[in-house]
């Protein structure tokens, strides 16, 4: 007996002293985590502060202040951001991954690739060819004079934002010069026409004439008279001593040196490093590692399955004839198409009115932020692309009204404002349980494949009325998936122009002048293309994974929520994010909340 009592104390103090020891031991692992968490969230707001302030305003940003000057971007600028950015991989390559918190985790893959891609993109100098296929580095400026003045410090802000254009100018032109000379710029066919958008500013007969002025023509209701006029003055002082002789000596260039001088090939391939560069802008714009050949092979299976569909669409409508003959019928045939402009608007803001009704039964968190249906602006609006979508904003390409057809447009509408891109990277901007360089960042995988999935989504929300509407779903759907072959034809296998063109004109119903501006734009940006439709197929495969583990517990609303809560990720991640999802039984990620 009293051995047992001896042994039962031996025992109670052992195991005692065992669980101190195993307290001690998760206290220090839960105090070497958080030491970790410290050191990764440390290096990611550094990071991403240094980031702002080395990047402009472009189109898919939210101007929420009045910066008073542009970036320095000349080559010694760019050489210390490649070493900043390398120096902040090896510092993140320190850090164990299994060393972080669930939620840093996924922050440390989402960063892991940011940084890769803007090391790939400084490694292949690709500040030496600022533009692409319809945007470029002084078009991206214009969006500017559309953000919110307040105050008086906004005018003056602006003002010497205006004032420091010329500067800009000179370091980007300096670069391009260097592209130049290595053989490294858009083929020269994809800049046919381009000098317009900068002659435009350049040729305006007055200050009052160009888009910088904008800020200028209405002003808060506080400002005096004397105030407005002071300021009416100084900007336009600056605009016609600084911004129209920096837009004249662009135009120059553009038109005597840059466009003359331009590489004649069209594929990536034959640029320096060309199938590096190219693996890296696949990279970059999809998340994933595939081949351009893997890549092609997957568009043309999908290409199969698309046209299918739309001859049972063609059946449905009766039309007696082949695929290319009812593509002409609808390129044609005036019922499709509107004749002003302000139609076209009409048409797109009712189709996003049309989605306001179903909302709630699709998604259970909605974005605060509202969005404007705007036209694209004259000056670049004959290469831009039929609409573009973001924070605030929702772009109507009315030039060319022949080649905006109708049946088009609900897709369009669904892709580019809600629940698209106008609803999408709001939703992120607003997330505030995630980092800024989550809530502020676009990777296109994730962005154009939700947005591409929100216009196959419009099927089943009942947004289209006709069958002609649902082949324009299909059309757009074709659209993309051609892309992955037109792309990889392009850039790794050789294909001309005209080779692409036919390949769009006989599978989609693009007018000819979408086609045209299309093709250029895949021409003069490799790559960007590829990410719609694979974002899309990711995003589709894991629903049906949902679906299927989860049954009669799967919920839609719960569903869409959690893949737009992450804000903008990699492929790779939202597939782990899914997985978690359907482990813990399908519930909204705002359900704690």
């Amino acid at each position: 007996m009293q051995y047992l009592i001896k042994h039962t104390r031996f025992t109670i103090v052992a195991r005692l002293v065992s669980a101190l020891a195993l307290c001690g031991l998760v206290v220090s692992g839960l105090a070497l985590a958080s030491q970790a968490d410290d050191t990764f969230e440390t290096l990611y707001q550094e990071e991403w502060q240094k980031r702002q302030q080395l990047y402009a305003v472009d189109e898919n940003a939210e101007v929420s202040r009045i910066p008073v000057k542009l970036p320095v971007v000349h080559a010694k600028a760019q050489a210390e951001r490649l070493a900043y950015w390398e120096s902040v991989q090896t510092r993140l390559g320190e850090i164990a991954l299994d060393s972080l918190s669930d939620e840093n985790q996924i922050n440390y893959r989402v960063f892991s690739f940011q940084i890769q891609s803007l090391i790939n993109d400084q490694r292949f100098k690709l500040f030496e060819k600022p533009l692409t296929g319809d945007t470029s580095f002084w078009g991206d400026l214009t969006y500017m004079p559309k953000g919110q003045f307040h105050s008086q410090q906004d005018y003056e802000n602006y003002l010497l934002w205006l004032a420091d254009i010329p500067r800009y100018f000179d370091e980007q032109i300096t670069n391009m010069r260097a592209g130049l000379a290595r053989g490294f710029t858009p083929p020269a066919i994809a800049l046919v026409g381009r000098e317009a958008t900068a002659a435009s500013i350049a040729n305006a007969a007055t200050p009052r004439d160009t888009i910088y002025f904008k800020p200028f023509s209405a002003f808060p209701a506080t400002f005096s008279e004397t105030l407005k006029r002071e300021l009416s003055r100084n900007a336009e002082r600056v605009i016609n001593v600084s911004v129209i002789p920096a837009y004249k000596q662009l135009l120059a260039f553009m038109v005597n040196t840059y466009i003359p001088g331009a590489v004649t090939e069209l594929d990536a391939f034959s640029l320096p490093d060309g199938r590096d560069f190219y693996q890296s802008q696949i990279f970059k714009y999809t998340t994933l590692t595939l081949s351009p050949e893997e890549i092609h092979e997957v568009g043309l299976g999908e290409v199969r399955k698309i046209k299918a569909r739309m001859h049972d669409i063609m059946s449905e409508v009766k039309f007696n004839g082949d695929l290319p003959e009812f593509l002409t019928f609808l390129r044609t045939d005036p019922q499709f198409y509107v004749t002003t402009p302000q139609a076209l608007l009409d048409r797109a803001a009712w189709t996003a009115k049309e989605f306001d009704a179903v909302a709630k039964n699709w998604f259970g968190r909605l974005p605060r932020s509202r969005f404007a249906i705007i036209p694209v602006p004259d000056d670049i609006a004959p290469y831009y692309t039929a609409g573009r979508g973001g924070p605030g904003m929702y772009l109507v390409n009315t030039y060319d009204l022949p080649s905006r057809p109708l049946y088009s447009l609900p897709a369009l509408t669904l892709h580019e404002s809600a629940p698209g891109h106008a609803f999408q990277m709001p939703l992120a901007a607003e997330n505030e349980g995630i980092p800024a360089f989550r809530r502020n960042t676009y990777i296109s995988a994730y962005g154009e494949g939700w947005a591409l999935y929100s216009e196959k989504l419009g099927e089943e929300m009942g947004m289209y009325h006709t069958p002609y509407e649902i082949f324009g779903m299909l059309s757009y759907q074709m659209w993309r998936a051609a892309r992955l072959v037109v792309d990889t034809g392009i850039h790794a296998k050789g294909w001309s122009r005209k080779q692409a063109q036919d390949f769009m004109k006989n599978n989609t119903a693009l007018s000819v002048h979408e086609v045209t501006t299309e093709v250029d734009r895949y021409i003069a940006w490799p790559g960007q293309a590829l990410s719609y439709y694979l974002g899309q197929m990711k995003i589709e495969a894991l629903r049906a994974k949902a679906e299927k583990a989860l049954g009669s517990k799967f919920d839609i609303r719960a569903f869409h929520d959690t893949v737009l809560q992450l804000g903008s990720v990699p492929l790779a991640v939202l597939e782990a994010r899914i997985d978690r999802f359907i482990a813990e039984g399908g519930p909204s990620p705002y359900s704690s909340l």
